[in-house]
C-alpha cells in the first residue's frame, strides 16, 4: 500500500511474510535484539550501544557510482512476548545531504508444524530528499527487493548451527560492506515497468 507524500515526504508501507526453519523461541530471541536485526540489514553497521533498547549506527548504500551514507538510531519501541509481537523504529539522516528516513518494522511470529516459524512483517518508511525523489511507486518496488535480502539474512543467521547453539555473533561485524543497490534497483525497475504495462509481477516463492 502506498501513501501520499506530505511536504516533500514520501510515505510507503510494505507487508511481507517469510518462514524460518527454527522454533518460534529462537526467532523471537533474534528479532527482539536490535543488534542482530542490524546485522541482517544490508550495508548496516552498529556504532554504539546507548542502552539495552537503543543503538546508533549507519547504513551505506551505493547506487551505481553514487554513495549515500545514513546515520541514526535504532530503538526497540514495543515488545509483547505473550503475543510474539515486536516493533523496531529506526531514524536516520543522510551524512552529506538533506535527506533522511524513518522506518518502523513491526513483526508478528506464529509457530508452524515441524518446528518452523512464520514471520509476518509490516514495514513503514517515511523518506525525504534524494530517496523521496525516486517516487512512491519505485520506492515500493525497491522496498520489496530490499526486504527479500533482509529476510534471507535473518533466516540464514537463525538457521546456522552455531547460532542455534547460542554461539553465533549477535552484533553486526564492524565494517560491513556497503549495500550495492544497483542490482536491487534494476530488479525494482523491471517489476515497476511490468506493473505499469499490466504484466503480473514475478517474485521468488517464499517457503
Amino acid at each position: 500500500m502506498e501513501h501520499a507524500g506530505v511536504g516533500g515526504m514520501v510515505l510507503v508501507s510494505i507487508e511481507e511474510r517469510f518462514v524460518v526453519r527454527a522454533p518460534v523461541e529462537r526467532v523471537w530471541d533474534h528479532l527482539v535484539d536490535p543488534r542482530r536485526v542490524v546485522a541482517s540489514v544490508p550495508g548496516a553497521d552498529l556504532e554504539e550501544v546507548v542502552d539495552s533498547r537503543t543503538y546508533l549506527g549507519r547504513i551505506r548504500v551505493w547506487v551505481g557510482p553514487f554513495p549515500m551514507t545514513f546515520r541514526g538510531r535504532v530503538h526497540l519501541a514495543e515488545v509483547d512476548e505473550a503475543a510474539r509481537r515486536v516493533k523496531i523504529v529506526g531514524q536516520a539522516r543522510e551524512s552529506a545531504g538533506a535527506g533522511g528516513a524513518r522506518m518502523t518494522l513491526a513483526s508478528a511470529l506464529s509457530p508452524l508444524p515441524g518446528g518452523e516459524t512464520r514471520v509476518d512483517a509490516r514495514v513503514e518508511v517515511e523518506a525525504a530528499g534524494r530517496l523521496a525523489a525516486l517516487g512512491r511507486g519505485f520506492l515500493q518496488e525497491l522496498g520489496h527487493q530490499f526486504f527479500e535480502e533482509f529476510s534471507r539474512r535473518v533466516s540464514a543467521a537463525i538457521e546456522e548451527p552455531e547460532v542455534a547453539r547460542g554461539g553465533g555473533p549477535a552484533v553486526a561485524p564492524a565494517g560491513q560492506a556497503p549495500l550495492r543497490a544497483l542490482p536491487l534497483v534494476l530488479m525494482a525497475m523491471r517489476a515497476w515497468v511490468a506493473r505499469l504495462l499490466g504484466r503480473p509481477r514475478s517474485r521468488p516463492a517464499k517457503r
